[in-house]
């Protein structure tokens, strides 16, 4: 087997070269981040059930005309995806008050907000990911505010539907981050929902009994992590076969991630 040319490696993916031009193969690995990177542990097969949640949800906003770089699953753990140029903003929307909004304006948490709220921070890990303004994306040239007006159209979209099907399958969507790219194709540019949608990029908490089936439960030391990931698999309907990836659990492996917004 050839050995493929790896073009990035983030904190939870791999980006390898694909097997035809404007295409990439997504990789999914098992580590955990938080803290800004005061954790950093390996939960075996956290990858795998990120893939095929992440294709679960990709898959069901294509169907409503969101405009996605997901192609197909190759295997269990990687994607086919297109090529994009990534914006560099983390799009944050948020439904209930958790996290750095909580802290940030000493909210309850838990409360539900008066309406969704959009947020935009910054891509870059040395300065910690900080939160930007519309007024810093186009002053700094991260994005025109066109493209700005989409990826809140394409944000709030991917929000109301994920809501709605979280809740039919007794999970509070809390809030979630995404990341959108540029497609380029020929003399078309298009703006299109890239990266992963998973239990590390949302929080989601049991409608009945407030327990969280997120990343959170390694920031905040609960346990269960895989647990939970498999549960919100479940109740999704991608674990047909009922896997239960083996390992013991987080295990520290060194200090290098992200923090939680």
């Amino acid at each position: 087997m050839n050995k493929r040319r790896r073009v990035y490696e983030g904190k939870a993916k791999t980006l390898y070269e694909g097997p035809e031009p404007g295409t990439l193969i997504q990789h999914f690995k098992d580590d955990a981040t938080a803290l800004n990177g005061k954790k950093h542990s390996l939960i075996d097969g956290k990858g795998v059930l990120n893939n095929r949640i992440s294709e679960y949800l990709f898959l069901r906003l294509g169907e409503i005309g969101v405009p996605t770089h997901f192609i197909k699953r190759l295997n269990m753990r990687e994607q086919l995806i297109r090529e994009v140029e990534i914006i560099p903003l983390e799009v944050v929307v948020r439904n209930v008050a958790a996290g750095s909004l909580a802290t940030r304006l000493g909210l309850e948490e838990g409360k539900p907000l008066p309406r969704s709220i959009v947020e935009f921070y910054y891509k870059a890990d040395a300065l910690n990911d900080p939160m930007v303004s519309e007024e810093h994306i186009t002053a700094f040239g991260w994005a025109t505010p066109q493209e700005i007006d989409e990826v809140m159209s394409l944000a709030l979209r991917v929000n109301d539907f994920m809501v709605g099907l979280f809740l039919g399958i007794g999970i509070r969507l809390v809030d979630f981050k995404v990341e959108f790219g540029r497609l380029y194709d020929n003399e078309l540019v298009r703006v299109v929902l890239a990266d992963e949608i998973s239990p590390d990029s949302c929080r989601l908490w049991d409608v009945a009994t407030g327990d969280k089936l997120d990343k959170d439960r390694f920031r905040k030391d609960l346990g269960g992590v895989l647990e939970a990931y498999q549960e919100v698999a479940r109740r999704l309907g991608v674990l047909t076969e009922n896997p239960r990836p083996k390992g013991a659990g987080p295990v520290l492996v060194a200090s290098n991630g992200q923090k939680p917004h």
